[in-house]
């Protein structure tokens, strides 16, 4: 049982698993403190125990929390089996010293990405510069509309207003007749009171949103709204019972210091792509023998 229980705790150390964060916490202790001494003598602080704390896999923090002592007499146990392991040189017979190598490129390899990720700072000039390259992401747009619904059912049914539903056709001519009314100079506030069927932006003069690009909206109302003008107003949108008619009230931009923190982060995300394809582009690798590749010679 008790070589069960090894298993289960070296598995989670060196397993990434997805599980819920520990409950608990670790004991408020300064760094510094010698927490446990090993039967050979190596000492572990607290601040030693925090950064192996920091790599593990979730199961272990979690065994760490519910019973430190038990966890690290395990510990104990797994150093003394280590330090066999390498007396008798197992870490450089098959297939350790391969599992070893392995692992090893796995740490590596993710610590030279993290450096990359969370070093590289752009500076001033540079996010001045990406922000008006990229103001596009930045653009608002205060949104009034009008919504003629409509029904693809047999229209015998009345709507919120008392007037029998519209169907399709009917409802997207009645939308370009005031698309129309609108462009020739219509008071769109007055054709909101009159036409719209959207009660709560009806309410409001027709105010219906400030629309961003990064908002989770239908396309066809995005790309109609982010292709207005100042005072502009959109040909019918049609939605799954009804058509917009969208009008941009007013057209701004978010400010640099508002959107530093996306933009900033936009701007590492970006450097890591094109770091990781440049060197993806400098790896060559030869591949001498086609039969392991399953594959004929090259003429």
């Amino acid at each position: 049982m008790k070589s069960l229980a090894l298993l289960a705790f070296s598995c989670g150390v060196l397993a990434a698993q997805v599980a819920p964060p520990p409950e608990g916490t670790l004991p408020n202790v300064p760094d510094q403190t010698v927490i446990a001494v090993f039967d050979d003598g190596t000492k572990l602080t607290m601040g030693e125990l925090k950064a192996y704390y920091g790599v593990m896999a979730p199961n272990s923090q979690q065994a760490i929390v519910r019973d430190r002592k038990a966890f690290l007499e395990q510990w104990g146990l797994l150093r003394k089996l280590a330090g066999i392991a390498e007396q008798k040189k197992l870490d450089q017979a098959s297939p350790n010293k391969e599992a070893l190598e392995y692992n090893r490129l796995l740490v590596l390899s993710q610590a030279a990405v993290n450096d990359e990720l969370f070093t590289s700072a752009p500076q001033p000039q540079e996010v001045d510069k990406y922000y008006e390259t990229n103001k596009e992401r930045y653009k608002q747009v205060k949104v009034k509309a009008i919504y003629i619904t409509f029904s693809k059912e047999a229209v015998s049914k009345l709507g919120s207003n008392g007037k029998p539903l519209l169907t399709e056709e009917e409802a997207k001519a009645k939308a370009q007749k005031l698309v129309a009314e609108v462009r020739g100079g219509a008071d769109f506030v007055k054709l909101v009171k009159e036409n719209s069927d959207d009660t709560a932006s009806k309410e409001k003069d027709g105010d219906f949103a400030t629309l961003r690009p990064t908002d989770n909206i239908p396309d066809a109302i995005k790309s109609a709204v982010f292709a207005l003008k100042q005072s502009a107003v959109s040909d019918p949108v049609e939605q799954p019972n009804g058509f917009y008619i969208l009008r941009a009230e007013e057209i701004s931009y978010r400010p640099l210091t508002e959107v530093r923190g996306d933009l900033l982060e936009s701007m590492k995300q970006e450097h890591f792509r094109q770091w990781m394809e440049q060197l993806r582009d400098s790896v060559r690798v030869q591949f001498p023998n086609p039969e392991f590749l399953n594959s004929a010679p090259a003429k």
